[in-house]
C-alpha cells in the first residue's frame, strides 16, 4: 500500500505503507541504533513520538516478547528505509510488519531516512504525519496544525497502582515515570524487592513501605510537565540513597535547584560516547531524550557533574555534594545498546547498604 510522510515545514516523502493501514501524527525524532527496533518501539520514553531509524535495513530479524520493553507500543510511528519482510533468526516469533499492524501502528518505508535525518539536524525536531489514506497536502497541514504536544505523556505511561515485585535483596521504591523492563530485570537481577508506584505518588506512601532506596525511572515529555513531582522527590533525597535515570536525572537536577531545556533534535542511538569524570574513563551509551539539564543552572548549588557527552558536551550525569543521590542522563540498561555502565546499578545497591 502506498504511504506519505508530510513534514511540518511542508517536505512530503512518497513511500510504501506497512503496519497497520491509516494516519498517525506525532513529534519526528531519529535513532542511529543499528539493532533494537523493537526495544526503541515499545519504550515508553518515545510515547507521542514517530521514530526515524537511520540504519537501512530494519525487521531482518523479526520480533520476539522477550525483547518488549513495555507491555504495548509507545511510538506513534515508524520510518525506514527498508523492511525486510522474511525475517530470520532463531528467536523470532513474527515479523515487524505484523507486530506493528497488531498493535495498530503506522509505518511507512522505501524513504530517503538520511535526507529525513539531516533535516532534522538542521531544523530540529517537529511534527509530522504519516498516512497511508488519500488526503490532500492541505488536509495533511491541518492534521499537524492541530496537533499539540501532550504534557500528560508520563501519565499515559506510568503504572497505576503500586506493583510489588518480592526479591530477598534490598528494599526498592521505583518512582514510574515510563519505566523500561530492563530497568527493573537490573534490579531483580541485585535481588531487590522492588516496589513500582505511580509517578505521582506521595511522599507519605513511599515511606510507608520502608525502602532501602528509591529510583527515578526514565519516561517521556518534557520535565518541566511534571514539576508537581519535585516536591516529592526533594522529600525522598533527604531520606533515601536515590538513583535517577533520563526523565529521573532530569527531575532530580530540577528537584536541586537546576534547570532543563529541549534540545535541537536530541540524542537517540546506541552509540553516544560519554566521558565518567569521576574514573577518567570513556563508555559507549545508550542515549534517548530530548532535554538535557543546563550546567549553568548548577552552578553555586551542592551538585557535582560526574558525566559529560563527549559529542557535544552537555551534562550526562550529576551527583550530590553531600548526599547519596546521583543520576544519569543516558540509559546504563541499554536495551537496545551497551550495557558498560551496569556499573551504576552496583554503585546505586553499594549506597543503601
Amino acid at each position: 500500500m502506498k504511504a506519505v510522510l508530510y513534514l511540518e515545514d511542508g517536505t512530503l516523502f512518497e513511500g510504501e505503507g506497512f503496519g497497520s493501514e491509516g494516519t498517525t501524527v506525532g513529534e519526528i525524532v531519529f535513532n542511529t541504533s543499528m539493532t533494537g527496533y523493537q526495544e526503541i518501539l515499545t519504550d515508553p520514553s518515545y510515547a507521542g513520538q514517530i521514530v526515524n531509524m537511520t540504519y537501512p535495513l530494519i525487521g531482518n530479524y523479526g520480533v520476539n516478547i522477550e525483547e518488549n520493553e513495555s507491555k504495548s507500543i509507545h511510538a506513534r510511528g515508524f520510518i525506514v528505509k527498508s523492511i525486510c519482510k522474511n525475517p530470520s533468526n532463531y528467536k523470532s516469533e513474527k515479523s515487524l510488519h505484523n507486530f506493528l499492524e497488531e498493535n495498530n501502528i503506522v509505518g511507512i518505508a522505501n524513504v530517503d531516512t538520511r535526507k529525513i535525518t539531516r533535516k532534522i539536524r538542521t531544523a530540529g525536531t517537529m511534527r509530522c504525519v504519516i498516512s497511508t489514506e488519500s488526503k490532500s497536502i492541505i488536509e495533511l497541514a491541518q492534521i499537524i496544525d492541530a496537533h499539540e504536544i501532550s504534557k500528560e505523556l508520563v501519565k499515559e505511561v506510568s503504572v497505576k497502582e503500586p506493583l510489588r515485585i518480592k526479591g530477598e535483596g534490598l528494599k526498592v521504591a521505583v518512582m514510574d515515570f515510563g519505566a523500561k523492563n530492563n530497568i527493573i530485570e537490573n534490579l531483580k537481577l541485585r535481588e531487590c524487592d522492588i516496589t513500582i508506584f505511580p509517578y505521582d505518588t506521595k511522599f507519605e506512601e513511599i515511606q510507608a513501605i520502608k525502602p532501602d532506596g528509591v529510583m527515578l525511572t526514565n519516561g517521556p515529555g518534557d520535565p518541566k510537565d511534571i514539576i508537581e513531582v519535585t516536591k516529592e522527590i526533594k522529600k525522598v533525597i533527604e531520606v533515601y540513597p536515590t538513583f535517577g535515570i533520563c526523565l529521573g536525572h532530569q527531575l532530580m537536577a530540577l528537584t536541586l535547584g537546576g534547570d532543563t531545556y529541549k534540545m535541537k533534535f536530541g540524542h537517540r542511538g546506541g552509540n553516544h560516547g560519554i566521558l565518567d569524570l569521576d574514573r577518567d574513563k570513556a563508555f559507549i551509551t545508550s542515549q534517548n531524550h530530548g532535554y538535557a539539564v543546563c550546567e549553568d543552572s548548577l552552578k553555586g548549588k551542592d551538585i557535582k557533574i560526574t558525566h559529560i557527552n563527549l559529542n557535544d558536551n552537555t551534562i550526562e550525569g550529576i551527583k550530590h555534594t553531600e548526599l547519596p543521590v546521583f543520576s544519569v542522563q543516558f540509559h546504563p540498561e541499554g536495551a537496545p545498546g551497551p550495557i558498560d555502565t551496569t556499573y551504576l546499578f552496583d554503585k546505586f545497591i553499594e549506597s543503601m547498604r
